[in-house]
């Protein structure tokens, strides 16, 4: 049995950004995204297959984990940003590790990967105090505690009481990002 306190070292891997649609690798790059989304939400946690590819996939801003040299897919999230009447703000979603690499804690290098990205996104965009970023995020779960602690490690904070989305509990949350450091 292996010891849960000792560190483990993760595979060599790399996180990539899934280059806008007029690259010539941008669809196959999406299509890993999707695959990976689809093994973890569909088939490990049940959500339906018609909801996990939706209107955001064109214009969102993906990102992919995969393993070196391999190049398999073992992960993603994706952001697009969002203007309403209240301001402008970034959709952290899709946030998925296959389950074989959840103990290397990639989930948290993909948040990272997307905070980066969405600083300098909101930077060049002439923001200069801090950027929102706002995810949905899986509740308590009969296979699961959920992700709400997970999001909190990364300054993200409840919002408003827990939705439904997709036939599952959910928790907005809401974490700003400091543009001053």
């Amino acid at each position: 049995m292996a010891d849960d306190t000792v560190p483990r070292v993760p595979p060599p891997h790399e996180i990539i950004i899934v280059p806008p649609p007029e690259h010539g690798d941008h669809h196959a790059l999406l299509q890993q995204c999707i695959q990976v989304r689809i093994a973890v939400f569909v088939t490990e946690q049940g959500f339906p297959l018609e909801v996990e590819v939706d209107e955001h996939d064109p214009t969102a801003t993906h990102f992919l984990l995969r393993l070196l040299p391999s190049l398999e897919p073992i992960g993603t999230i994706r952001a697009h940003k969002v203007e309403s009447a209240g301001g402008s703000y970034y959709k952290l979603a899709r946030l998925v590790v296959l389950k074989e690499y959840r103990h290397y804690k990639f989930g948290g290098s993909l948040v990272l990967a997307l905070h980066n990205w969405a600083k300098v996104h909101a930077r060049n965009s002439g923001v200069t105090d801090y950027v929102k970023m706002v995810c949905h995020s899986q509740a308590v779960r009969a296979d699961s505690a959920g992700a709400v602690g997970f999001y909190r490690k990364f300054g993200y904070e409840e919002q408003g009481d827990l939705f439904d989305e997709d036939g599952e509990p959910h928790q907005k949350m809401v974490a700003r990002l400091s543009l001053k450091e």
